[in-house]
């Protein structure tokens, strides 16, 4: 406990002396103006860093692999590809092209066959059915009255681990995912830390203080957190305040070191069980991003995969038809147009779901000779 200095003072027109604290003392109506002034600078401080942030689109545009995790700076792009962009095309790493240039995604070559910039990349690395679900939820309001692109990427159905099913899975962005309901095997996270992240995600202060600490305060070490006490404790004779003069990191434009055909880079043949679809938590996750982007009045279209089926054994085939038969359905059921185009030649595959640049141009290909994308994505 704090231990308070006293001091005496003679009162006119009192015999006694009176002690009291030399601490600042605060009336009703001050403490309301303090609490109001901390209200409008919580309001007006990440409104204000976007006037001082640098950040500009250019074509082929996609996010920075170092900020995956910066949802605040996410929102924020996303608010600028709406106004910038007819349509905006949404889904995981197989859009961010993970083994692929920013100049050879799938985007990209929807653009470039297009004649036009059309096609924004809004893909996130690691955003299964449930985060992506988070994703657009709160953090892609702007996303209304527009014209989606959305990829289904079946390799969330393969089994229960992509799933999450299974209780030793890795969570991929667990501030995305459902934080009590539905329940998620995988996903181990405290309460406490549940409900933080929860307050995060209304509070625009605390999204951008998040902001602040992945983008400039980054530790560039797995074992380290990105945030503010650990930056200071790896660096603690340099100026706090320093970080926040750096630029933002500019548009990721690498590919991974091993990119490549899958069996040039030693990828197998694989024996893929497959989940049942009634039982599954990512699928029905899919269904509800859907529901949101037409809550929010935007035509939506669905590429699903393509999967690479060159990989599958027989078995595993057979049973990934009705894994394919029950997403169809689901869409055919509830109006959404969609294609769900044959496999990609094997030399065109990274792995199981992403193609190279050669696949990314087929696909662009066959969507735009698509009637239905032509009628989705048409101006009203």
């Amino acid at each position: 406990m704090s231990e308070h200095i006293m001091v005496k003072k003679e009162l006119p027109g009192l015999t006694d002396r009176v002690a009291f604290s030399n601490a600042i003392r605060l009336s009703g109506r001050q403490w309301l103006g303090v609490a109001l002034f901390a209200l409008v600078l919580a309001w007006l401080a990440p409104v204000l860093w976007k006037q001082v942030e640098e950040f500009t689109l250019e074509p082929d545009y996609r996010m920075p692999r170092e900020l995956s995790n910066d949802y605040w700076f996410y929102e924020r792009y996303v608010g600028l590809a709406a106004e910038e962009y007819d349509i905006l095309v949404l889904g995981d790493s197989v859009i961010w092209g993970e083994f692929v240039t920013r100049s050879e995604t799938l985007p990209h070559y929807l653009n470039t066959q297009e004649g036009k910039e059309r096609f924004a990349n809004l893909g996130l690395n690691g955003a299964h059915p449930l985060a992506l679900e988070g994703l657009i939820e709160h953090y892609a309001g702007t996303i209304a009255g527009k014209r989606v692109l959305l990829h289904c990427n079946p390799t969330w159905l393969q089994h229960r681990k992509a799933d999450l099913q299974d209780v030793d899975a890795d969570v991929n962005h667990p501030r995305l995912v459902p934080q009590f309901v539905p329940r998620i095997p995988a996903y181990k996270e405290e309460i406490s830390q549940r409900l933080g992240i929860l307050v995060e995600r209304r509070l625009a202060i605390n999204k951008w203080t998040n902001h602040l600490q992945q983008a400039y305060y980054r530790t560039d070490v797995p074992s380290i957190p990105n945030d503010i006490p650990s930056w200071t404790l790896k660096h603690p004779y340099d100026n706090p305040l320093a970080p926040l003069s750096r630029p933002l990191p500019p548009s990721d434009d690498k590919r991974r070191e091993d990119s490549g055909p899958w069996k040039k880079r030693g990828v197998t043949v694989q024996d893929v069980a497959w989940i049942d679809m009634d039982t599954s938590l990512q699928w029905p996750a899919f269904q509800r991003v859907v529901e949101i982007l037409h809550r929010r009045g935007n035509r939506v279209f669905v590429l699903v995969g393509p999967f690479n089926e060159h990989m599958l054994t027989e078995e595993s085939l057979e049973n990934y038809l009705p894994v394919k038969e029950t997403i169809a359905a689901w869409l055919k059921e509830n109006q959404v147009p969609h294609l769900m185009p044959d496999a990609l030649p094997s030399e065109q595959y990274a792995d199981a779901s992403h193609p190279l640049a050669t696949g990314y141009e087929a696909l662009a290909r066959q969507l735009l000779e698509d009637p239905a994308l032509r009628s989705a994505v048409a101006p009203r």
